[in-house]
């Protein structure tokens, strides 16, 4: 997949938010080494650094155009990004805190990511992570399936599979506890994720649905993305003050090695 960052940057606003009231959660006391999974266009990342003046902050993301984004963008002397995969962190005993908010889903190896994730804590050194987790973002899903089912964009699409990895606690309870953590919180939460009108709700599907929307050649992919807009919206309409619902499911982890 080829990631946009500037068009991300533009339709992230979701997962920042998400990300800060988990940070508020946190009781920082602005001295941590912290190292962000999945980092994206560097945003959230660069809120841990400013929250954290004594701290050292790390952003990693395993696609190269995220990282040459934010390292362009968060000029910030204690954060720095590199290019890196979640299931093969090398890390040892350096962080207080690994975050990771709306990126596991997209990774196909969970208990890699956790044994890396372990070795790289110090001790009682906290891992909070969020993704998407088991019926997420189903009503989304069920609008893409009746589309790619359909001519002309059937052609493009030979089968039909959810190609996130969505878990539920159950799988994860036995991953965290082969890796060596020892788990504080692990719960499956609703939430509502929304957007400013029917072009909201498409610019969201154009960043953030790209196993989809990148198999549809680019010359037609805006034509897709509308098709798959209005199914949704024909099902769910915009709310009294135009703005589009989504149904998600995040799985919210908090452990500690």
């Amino acid at each position: 997949m080829q990631w946009n960052p500037h068009d991300y940057a533009k339709n992230s606003d979701a997962q920042l938010q998400w990300a800060k009231e988990i940070r508020s959660r946190l009781s920082l006391n602005g001295s941590e080494s912290v190292l962000d999974v999945g980092c994206g266009d560097g945003k959230i990342t660069a809120d841990f650094a400013q929250a954290l003046p004594h701290g050292r902050v790390i952003g990693i993301d395993s696609a190269p155009e995220m990282i040459d984004y934010a390292n362009a963008t968060y000029l910030i002397e204690n954060l720095s990004f590199a290019c890196i995969d979640a299931r093969s962190l090398t890390f040892s005993n350096q962080f207080d805190l690994i975050f990771s908010n709306a990126v596991l889903h997209w990774v196909d190896d969970h208990p890699a990511f956790l044994k890396g994730a372990s070795l790289a804590l110090k001790p009682n050194g906290r891992l909070i992570t969020s993704c998407g987790g088991a019926g997420d973002a189903i009503d989304i899903l069920t609008a893409f399936s009746e589309i790619v089912t359909q001519a002309p964009w059937n052609a493009y699409f030979p089968t039909f599979r959810n190609p996130y990895y969505f878990y539920g606690t159950a799988e994860y309870e036995t991953w965290l506890k082969a890796a060596g953590l020892k788990i504080d919180r692990l719960e499956l939460v609703p939430k509502d994720i929304t957007h400013s009108g029917a072009s909201g709700l498409s610019g969201w599907l154009r960043t953030a649905w790209l196993p989809f929307t990148q198999a549809v050649p680019e010359l037609e992919r805006d034509r897709f993305i509308a098709a798959v807009t209005q199914t949704y919206l024909a099902k769910f309409p915009l709310d009294a003050n135009g703005l589009s619902h989504v149904r998600m499911v995040q799985l919210e982890v908090e452990a500690h090695r």
